[in-house]
Formats: C-alpha cells, structure tokens, sequence
C-alpha cells in the first residue's frame, strides 16, 4: 500500500541503561591477591592485621590481603602470625595450642615458634632430630601502640617500620588508643573493595553533601560550609587543603593526606583538636571485596572520640528507610558495589584529588614492576618516622595558609 503523506523523523532516545558498556573494573586499583600487580605492590608495606589484644593464647583467623592466617601469642609473649596449614600432614593450626615457646599442632604434636621454626616432634627419633629442616610458613610482625603489624611481602624487601611522630610523642595525661570499629554490617568489614574507601580521602567536597547537607550536619557547624579546596601532591601521596571563612572572621585551614598505598590522616571533623591532627588510620584490604580500617588516636586520658549523629541518632540505631533518608559513607561507598565499575565513572573537576591519588598509586606500582621500591619504603634502616601534616589549624589567614 502506498502513501504520499511525508515521513515525519522518528525521534531516538539516547543515553538509556541499554547503551552502556558492559561493567568493567580496573584491575590495577583493586586488585590485592599475591601475584597480582597491586597485590605485590601492597605486600611491599607493613598492613595492621589486629589489635594486639587479639594475639592471646586462644589461636584467632585473621584475614589480609585475600590470605588467610594464624595469629597467636605464645607464653613469653610473642605474638605469631602463620600459614593455618600444618607443614607437617596440613590440618590447620587454628585447633593448636599455644604454649610457653610456640604453638603445637592437635594432629602431631609439632611445635613452632612465632618464626615458624620447628621445636619439637614428640612422634619422631629424639623429639625430631632432623627438625631444622622443617619450618611453618610465616611473616614477620610487629606491635605499634596496640596494633599488631604484618609484612607478607618478598622477605629480601622487607622495610623499615614506620612509626608517626603525632603517635609517639604523647604527653603526660595523654594515650594512644588503638580502634577497629568499623561502621558497617558485617561485623566491622566493609563489604567492598578497599580503593573506593581509601581514595573518598581525596574527596572533600563529600562531606558538604552528604555529610552536611543531605545527611543533616554530622559534625559541627565549621565543617557544614563550602570549602576552597586545592589538592598537592607530596612525595608520599596527595594532600588536600580546604580552606574556610568561618563567620567570626578567623580563618579555617584544614589539611588531609593520603600516604601510598593505604595511610589515611584526617584532622576531626568535630574540630575538638586544633593542630595538627591526632589520629592516624590504615586502610586494610582484606580481600577484593572486603575492607578494615584501623585505627590509632592520641587523646587525653579516658576521653571519648565523637561519633556523627543522624538526625539525632547513631549510625547502627537507624532503620533501613531511615539509612535511605540520612546515608552516611558506608552508604555511599558500599552502593557503588563490591567492586566499582570503572568504566562507567565521569570524573568531574571536583574529583581531582581521586585521580592524583590514582596516578600516584600508579607510579608505585609501576616502580615494583621495574624492580625497584615504591614510594616511602626504605630498608636501610629498621624503623622510619613520618612527620604528620594533616590537621585543623584556625586563625588569621596569614599565620594558618602555610600550616600542613
């Protein structure tokens, strides 16, 4: 059948759900399992794995860096970090127990100190005659301020520890509390991957929003304003500097820094310290879709640390409409998935301190493919302090632009 009406355009929608690409993510952010580029790289660091109340006598699972292992403290008290599979017949040391010297598998009795070295084989020739040949894969650990650090990277590049000078000059009436409260539902782990906890650092402009405006305020009036912000990179990581007008007319310059691959100093939201900040916190990747934080704050002695508050209420007190109505960080960064899809991000100017931070852990990953050392490791000595810059610093302009 024939026509002459004339054919009138039909109009194509673009931009629908059908169009985009099939979800993508970028392997060399994400990924943390042994053998992988950024796997190796993190294993190139000292990682918190748990407080140091948790090494007792009872052996514990701790999880990092999609490893599996037995931590423990034996009764000289050393703590222990091992492989969970007996060397011997690989039945797992969680059901060991923990002696004077070491901790003894139930299956056979062998005996290994917090160096996997073997001690005893009660079933063998004089208690294990040939025992030196035998040793439980371990790594190496240390305890800062009530944290037990690991290293489960190449025993031949192990670092020096860092420590912080904010941490370790504590003043008479003051402590250092060490913390792995997580806001979550998971029994203090946030379900997804590390990078997108890590990297929202960089992202002040955040906290205007969500924390500020669409939450209600969660921490105290300075903080509820638009900030200047510029973002520096330094020869650990990024710094990003946020400067306010506050309405008495003083001027509020805060500064926050992220340190290659997982440091996370952030002056309090609350503004309860001025100075330079007293906290320092690590962000562990436990798995791929799994994420810790730790924490250490320096504060006076029996002092509480201010929670936000929304609408009134605690994170955990609030129901799920009530999560939809005040979403906070764990909201925001668990909704982007268990692993983002990078490819189908817009990065905006507003996101500049996430990409120089990208970059940065690019560079680092880039130097252990080379073979060499990445950012802030050196292994020339045993330990290494890092001077702190971020923190909350008020006054006139003149005197506080510079601080950080």
């Amino acid at each position: 059948m024939s026509t002459d009406a004339t054919a009138v355009p039909v109009h194509v929608d673009r931009g629908t759900a059908y169009e985009l690409e099939p979800p993508a993510h970028d392997t060399d952010l994400v990924e943390v399992e042994r053998g992988t580029p950024a796997g190796e790289l993190l294993r190139r660091y000292w990682h918190p794995v748990a407080l140091s109340s948790d090494a007792t006598s009872t052996p514990r699972t701790v999880r990092a860096l999609g490893e599996e292992l037995i931590l423990f403290r034996s009764g000289d008290g050393r703590p222990g970090l091992l492989h969970p599979r007996c060397c011997h017949r690989g039945t797992t040391l969680y059901y060991g127990k923990v002696e004077e010297h070491g901790i003894r598998c139930c299956y056979h009795g062998w005996l290994f100190d917090a160096e996997g070295n073997t001690l005893d084989m009660p079933c063998e020739p004089d208690s294990g005659r040939y025992k030196d040949r035998y040793r439980q894969p371990w790594y190496p650990v240390r305890e800062y301020h009530g944290l037990v650090f690991a290293y489960l990277g190449p025993p031949d590049r192990k670092p020096a520890f860092p420590t912080y000078d904010v941490l370790d000059d504590v003043e008479d009436g003051w402590e250092v509390i060490a913390n792995d409260e997580n806001i979550g539902l998971e029994g203090d782990i946030t379900p997804c991957n590390w990078f997108q906890t890590h990297e929202n650092v960089m992202d002040p402009f955040h906290v205007f929003i969500l924390h500020a405006g669409f939450s209600g305020n969660q921490f105290v009036a300075e903080m509820a304003s638009m900030p200047e912000v510029s973002w520096h990179a330094t020869e650990f990581g990024v710094t990003s500097h946020q400067d306010r007008t506050l309405d008495d007319g003083r001027f509020f310059h805060r500064v926050t820094e992220v340190l290659v691959p997982t440091v996370r100093i952030v002056a309090s939201p609350f503004v309860d310290v001025t100075g330079r900040s007293d906290s320092v916190a690590w962000t562990l990747p436990i798995s791929r879709t799994e994420t810790k934080i730790f924490t250490l704050v320096k504060r006076p002695v029996g002092a509480t640390v201010p929670r936000p508050l929304y609408d009134g209420r605690r994170w955990e007190e609030l129901s799920e409409a009530e999560h939809q109505r005040f979403p906070g960080d764990y909201e925001a960064q668990v909704g982007q998935g268990a692993v983002t899809v990078h490819n189908h991000e817009h990065l905006a100017s507003s996101d500049k301190g996430v990409v120089m931070f990208r970059h940065a852990f690019r560079r680092a990953l880039a130097a252990v493919e080379r073979g060499d050392d990445p950012v802030g490791v050196t292994r020339d000595t045993d330990t290494a302090t890092y001077t702190v810059r971020a923190g909350n610093y008020i006054g006139p302009r003149d005197e506080v632009i510079g601080l950080g």
